[in-house]
């Protein structure tokens, strides 16, 4: 096959993973739908009030606050929506090997690329945690996310194959480009964590008891524990892709670090989330405060990949465009 039709069945691979995630967040939503009632069905019976009676008089204990599920098992939609991930998921991979056979080199060389593989990750990460702990509930976050900036990608950063510039050609494109994308990845699930433990606090509070698909979900304080395990080891990827890059730019340019927008980005990136650890580790920051920073921090990282990418010049000016 040539580079064109090669890079052409990719392009169609990634329009079908896009088109199978849609129809995974729609199942996803489905499930949060049905998360209430099976909540509450969880839920040992037990009264509503305690009364307890002196003479005439009773006396009706106040409901206790709103609390998450102890543990609420996935409806069909659920099962569906997540055969439906690790199938966009699939089909996914195999536009990234398509378009790396037909550019004949790591298949993250430029803004569509990097956002095609990072999406993958994102998508690849969460099916790992899954491995480990049950965080399907964040599904839709996940698929609606994905299939946005897939969707976005394909319409407005889309280039065709085209040979690396010099300062690319290096070793260094698939270690360091590939763990900051690693990072990113499990930045994103972090930062959905941290939304979903925002809104169980506010709901555990009783500041609100909507949406109500949120008596399906973990407490807050777990959301956040699992959320802190997701973002540390982020982190790990993303001070590895910092020291991986300084060493790259001295190969490349002859200097480890020049003030590139990039790499300031880069920076205060990896400075937000060591606040954010640092945060989490001292009692008064727990919470809301970190759970702040854990989604300032990835609204950083797509600042960085696309605002910074498009509109700032630089020596990391690789958007293809």
């Amino acid at each position: 096959m040539t580079t064109a039709t090669l890079a052409a069945y990719s392009l169609l691979a990634v329009y079908s993973a896009a088109a199978v995630y849609v129809l995974a967040f729609i199942g996803y939503v489905v499930d949060l739908s049905g998360r209430s009632s099976r909540a509450l069905a969880a839920q040992p019976a037990a009264s509503a009030s305690v009364a307890s009676t002196t003479g005439t008089t009773t006396v009706l204990a106040p409901p206790a606050p709103p609390t998450a599920a102890p543990e609420v098992r996935d409806s069909r939609a659920a099962r569906v929506a997540f055969a439906l991930t690790v199938l966009g998921f699939v089909i996914h991979v195999l536009a990234l090997v398509l378009r790396g056979i037909a550019a004949a080199r790591a298949p993250w060389a430029n803004m569509f690329e990097f956002a095609v593989t990072g999406t993958a990750v994102i998508v690849g990460v969460y099916l790992a945690v899954n491995i480990f702990r049950n965080v399907r509930y964040v599904g839709a976050y996940i698929t609606g996310l994905v299939s946005l900036l897939l969707m976005l990608a394909t319409i407005n950063v889309y280039v065709d194959v085209v040979p690396l510039p010099p300062a690319l050609q290096s070793g260094w494109l698939v270690i360091h480009v590939f763990v900051a994308i690693l990072g990113t990845g499990f930045f994103a699930l972090g930062a959905g964590l941290s939304i979903a433990q925002l809104l169980q606090a506010r709901r555990e509070t009783g500041a609100t008891d909507q949406p109500r698909f949120l008596r399906g979900f973990p407490s807050s304080e777990a959301l956040e524990n699992t959320a802190y395990r997701v973002n540390v080891i982020g982190f790990a990827f993303w001070t590895f892709t910092l020291i991986a890059g300084a060493i790259w730019a001295e190969h490349a340019w002859g200097r480890y670090w020049g003030w590139d927008t990039k790499e300031v980005w880069t920076f205060i990136i990896w400075v937000v989330f060591a606040g954010y650890i640092h945060a989490r580790a001292t009692r008064g920051w727990r919470g809301a405060p970190s759970a702040w920073l854990a989604i300032v921090g990835f609204a950083a990282v797509l600042f960085n990949f696309t605002v910074v990418n498009l509109f700032f010049k630089g020596l990391h000016a690789y958007s293809g465009l």
